[in-house]
């Protein structure tokens, strides 16, 4: 049976993601699980906005975003991520979010998605700082870049790099907290957002990270009759932490499995797909803007 990924999800109030295949079938992603795949053909476009891309194009193994530039351009064209529905009348919350010692950025998300942007970008602690209108979001997300220097992109490359070796609880919640502090006291924060408490919410043991131990290589691209396969040791964001029969962790970014079409393999056949070092990779790709 062929089957093709839709992307990796976190469901409301769900405390593990699951893989989304076309025709709504879901796969639970539990800790200890044996999994394996193999790429058939070529990967072809996804399309946008729910249809199919019309002419079927071929997409590069290597992109995290599984379109051509036409269906792609259609997907942003009414995008908030893209600043083209500046009237979009939903409430907006504005995030602090920590991946590491020194990484934390700002970012926006619709109120009605609660945590889920924060799930999908693997983030180990957040905090609310405020809510309000998309462009009063807007407005504070630049004013802290300015104003404080915070950024509002971190590279996966750099996110999978610490993943192992974070500080305990305490610490991890302690630059969100001063961040915090910082940011609420802007005087031109209050004019344009309601603030909210700091309350850091810790997504160490949802994403399995406690007995996560250093990735050896990261996987990057599928290619047509190359297998991916192991036991499931984390899940943080997009990626899978996999243990391979080659007895390495390997690091796999769903989003390179969509576009695919996908077969099961025996979870013990390791991993024949290109991949590259964790440490030489550091500078890749860099998170999406979709809300």
């Amino acid at each position: 049976m062929t089957w093709r990924c839709s992307g990796l999800g976190w469901p409301p109030g769900a405390r593990m993601a699951v893989l989304r295949w076309e025709g709504g079938r879901v796969s639970p992603l539990t800790s200890g699980k044996a999994m394996g795949f193999r790429a058939e053909g070529r990967r072809r476009c996804v399309g946008a906005r729910g249809n199919d891309c019309p002419l079927g194009s071929a997409v590069l193994g290597r992109a995290t975003q599984a379109r051509c530039p036409e269906c792609a351009r259609l997907e942003r064209a009414h995008s908030v991520a893209a600043d083209t529905l500046p009237d979009d009348p939903r409430t907006y919350r504005v995030y602090l979010a920590w991946f590491g010692p020194g990484m934390v950025k700002v970012g926006i998300t619709a109120e009605d998605r609660g945590p889920a942007r924060l799930l999908e970008q693997g983030a180990v602690v957040f905090s609310w700082l405020g809510r309000g209108p998309l462009m009063a979001a807007r407005r504070t997300e630049e004013l802290l870049r300015s104003a404080l220097g915070i950024p509002d992109r971190i590279p996966y490359a750099d996110k999978r790099a610490v993943r192992s070796g974070l500080p305990g609880p305490v610490e991890r919640a302690a630059e969100i907290e001063a961040l915090h502090r910082r940011a609420l006291a802007l005087g031109a924060l209050a004019e344009t957002l309601e603030p909210l408490a700091c309350e850091p919410v810790d997504h160490t043991d949802v994403f399995g990270l406690g007995r996560l131990t250093a990735a050896a290589s990261v996987v990057r691209e599928l290619i047509g009759g190359g297998a991916v396969a192991g036991t499931l040791v984390a899940v943080a964001g997009p990626d899978l932490h996999l243990w391979t029969a080659e007895d390495r962790l390997v690091v796999l970014d769903t989003r390179l499995m969509t576009g695919w079409s996908l077969v099961g393999a025996d979870p013990g056949s390791g991993v024949s797909v290109p991949v590259a070092d964790v440490s030489a990779s550091s500078g890749g790709t860099v998170q999406d803007g979709l809300f």
